[in-house]
């Protein structure tokens, strides 16, 4: 099924960069930042929330803070053999709560998955124990991050 995509103007564009970089901004302040009336940057923030272009707020947690100083990038090429559905995979990687993020990739790897760990021996224990026994792993590849820049995207 296809989806429409938004229509926004520049007004529009210039409020999701503001919400993009905190979402708790009141419409208020938001319209005190563009010029527009409280009013006026509620209902543009609501239709951009009934268009689909807002699908909800979120915040970043730091993991670091949190004790967790590892993240590990994994490539995953499901084998061949016994063919595992892409259904039993994913229900089972989605269920180990280090695997922050599950992507299901065209090339070399059936799935790319964000791991965070709190140090490079959780990080074995995790790939040792849970992700080499799920149904399917073949081949894995992994990348630890070094540092990560967080960009806003393309508005």
């Amino acid at each position: 099924m296809s989806r429409e995509t938004a229509k926004i103007d520049a007004i529009d564009a210039k409020i999701l960069r503001l919400l993009q970089e905190d979402a708790t901004r009141s419409a208020g302040a938001i319209g005190r930042d563009l010029g527009l009336s409280q009013p006026a940057a509620w209902r543009r923030i609501k239709a951009l929330h009934d268009s689909g272009a807002i699908s909800g707020r979120r915040i970043v947690v730091d993991a670091g803070a949190l004790g967790f100083g590892v993240t590990v990038f994994l490539g995953i090429k499901l084998a061949l053999k016994g063919r595992v559905s892409l259904e039993d995979f994913e229900r089972a990687v989605t269920a180990i709560p280090e695997v922050q993020v599950v992507q299901h990739v065209l090339g070399l790897f059936d799935y790319r998955l964000r791991v965070t760990a709190r140090d490079i021996s959780d990080f074995e224990r995790v790939l040792r124990r849970r992700i080499m026994t799920l149904p399917g792993v073949g081949d894995v590849e992994a990348n630890v991050l070094l540092s990560e820049e967080r960009r806003p995207g393309p508005l």
